[in-house]
């Protein structure tokens, strides 16, 4: 099965260029086909309807509406269109789309804060054409259209958002339906993305498969959770290999052991946890497969970091004395490492270059490590250069986690809005750190890993529901996404 692939709007316009130069298909050609196939989902979808209102803008994807409106009303439907953009900023296909939407029965006119009562609302305003702060008359259209209960049917983008980062501003329509041309955009399946575009439908237009494989290199391959390989009937726990798990300062023991089980849940053979000893009785208590070893702010663990075969660093750690010394000494073994939250702090103090090693920022710790207040929201960007700087496998977490290696990016549509609790973080630091010393190579663990927290955590979301989600209820289900189970 080929992998999905998201793309960023650079690589559509250019895509949109050359199918126009290359193969010779016009932009107003272009249009028409667009159009056709919204018409399709339309009669599709909302036959009964029969009244459709088209809000239309200055650039193409007005082309789009117009050609739209004229389609529905050559099959006698009622229908306005609402011009919201100037019409002296239309390109020469726009223009022509537009005398084609004239010279049929639709109703042209410039809208007037109304909807067409019990319409479907086809969004033509703004698409990939959203550049910087969106303009008073288009928020005000915008609104007019999520303040209706009716259908909304998007054309390629929703209208305010943002078709790389999947951000919304000021005003963003919210969809029914998004059809989407030539290809899925990143936007549609990040950050706000999925609770604006509704339904996606890919619309190809007919685009030349070799077209779209030329810039194959420069698109997202979306992860998939495949399940790890079976094991062999005569396999012991050394097969599995050994985690080291350094974590849990004072008062932050839960973490290493949110950590450790889910470690043990992903398949590690053994796993040793080197935390507070105040910690010692709550680990036994709870996880008792746990190996335990309490350290003080001079103990030297370079001994046990030569018996693993990975570690995981920084859950709950603290950046006090004692984090600082198991911090170097875990830095200087040169071990396959899982860097996460303090270690993370840590790092962005004296920063390394770290290559056998998996960091895994959220947006706020990415800003300590590039030395800023704060990271923009073009997360490709910091994902490229978080990998640049450390030259490590880079995890960026948020709505859609990015992986970035020296390979590319690849992204995760596979989470939940019920991962947004304490502790997430710590079961995916497990989790990776398990792959690691089951012997996955550095890009491949972090892949799969991130894969299956979020299928994890869609299974858990099944059973427990979105609300009230515990991180040791995904701990509890990594191992069955890891086998393949169903959802």
């Amino acid at each position: 099965m080929t992998a999905l692939k998201l793309y960023p709007a650079s690589v559509i316009k250019e895509i949109d260029r050359q199918y126009s130069q290359v193969y010779g298909i016009s932009s107003f050609q272009l249009m028409k086909l667009a159009a056709r196939r919204v018409v399709e989902v339309i009669l599709a979808r909302y036959s009964d309807s029969k009244r459709a209102q088209v809000f239309c803008g200055s650039g193409n994807n007005a082309g789009d509406g117009f050609l739209i409106a004229a389609g529905l009303a050559d099959r006698g439907w009622l229908v306005q269109v609402a011009l919201v953009g100037d019409t002296e900023k239309l390109s020469g296909a726009s223009r022509e789309a537009l005398a084609v939407c004239q010279n049929s029965q639709a109703i042209v006119q410039g809208f007037e804060g109304s909807v067409l009562d019990g319409a479907v609302l086809v969004d033509a305003l703004l698409g990939l054409g959203i550049h910087g702060k969106i303009q008073s008359a288009y928020c005000s259209a915008i609104m007019a259209i999520n303040a209706d209960s009716g259908p909304v049917v998007a054309v390629d983008l929703p209208s305010g958002l943002q078709p790389d980062s999947g951000d919304v501003g000021s005003a963003c329509v919210r969809a029914s339906i998004t059809v989407t041309f030539f290809a899925r955009k990143i936007g549609l399946y990040s950050q706000d993305g999925p609770d604006y575009v509704g339904e996606v439908i890919l619309a190809d237009l007919g685009l030349p498969e070799a077209l779209l494989a030329e810039h194959a290199d420069k698109a997202l391959r979306v992860l998939d959770a495949p399940t790890l390989p079976p094991r062999q009937n005569k396999a012991h726990k050394g097969h599995f290999g050994h985690l080291l798990v350094v974590a849990g300062n004072t008062g932050f023991g839960g973490a290493g052991l949110l950590a450790c089980e889910a470690a043990l849940r992903s398949g590690a053979g053994l796993v040793s946890v080197v935390s507070r000893e105040a910690h010692r009785s709550g680990f036994l208590a709870r996880c008792p497969e746990v190996m335990f070893r309490g350290a003080n702010e001079t103990d030297d663990i370079t001994d046990l970091l030569g018996r693993v075969q990975a570690v995981v660093l920084g859950p709950g750690l603290g950046q006090d004395a004692w984090a600082q010394n198991l911090f170097r000494q875990v830095i200087a073994a040169r071990k396959p490492l899982v860097l996460d939250a303090d270690g993370l702090n840590l790092l962005a103090q004296a920063p390394v270059l770290l290559l056998d090693c998996i960091m895994t920022p959220h947006p706020l710790e990415a800003a300590r490590l590039l030395r800023r207040d704060q990271v923009d929201s073009d997360r490709l960007a910091v994902a490229r250069q978080l990998q640049s700087e450390y030259g490590a496998v880079v995890v960026l977490k948020g709505a859609a986690t990015l992986v970035a290696s020296d390979a590319g990016i690849t992204i995760n549509v596979l989470g939940e809005p019920a991962m947004a609790t304490a502790g997430m973080g710590d079961v995916l630091s497990g989790l990776l750190g398990a792959l690691l010393a089951q012997g996955q190579p550095l890009r491949r663990a972090a892949e799969l890993g991130v894969a299956h927290h979020g299928r994890a955590a869609r299974m858990a979301t099944v059973q427990q529901g979105e609300v009230g989600l515990l991180a040791r209820d995904v701990v509890m289900q990594v191992g069955r996404s890891l086998s393949g189970m169903p959802l």
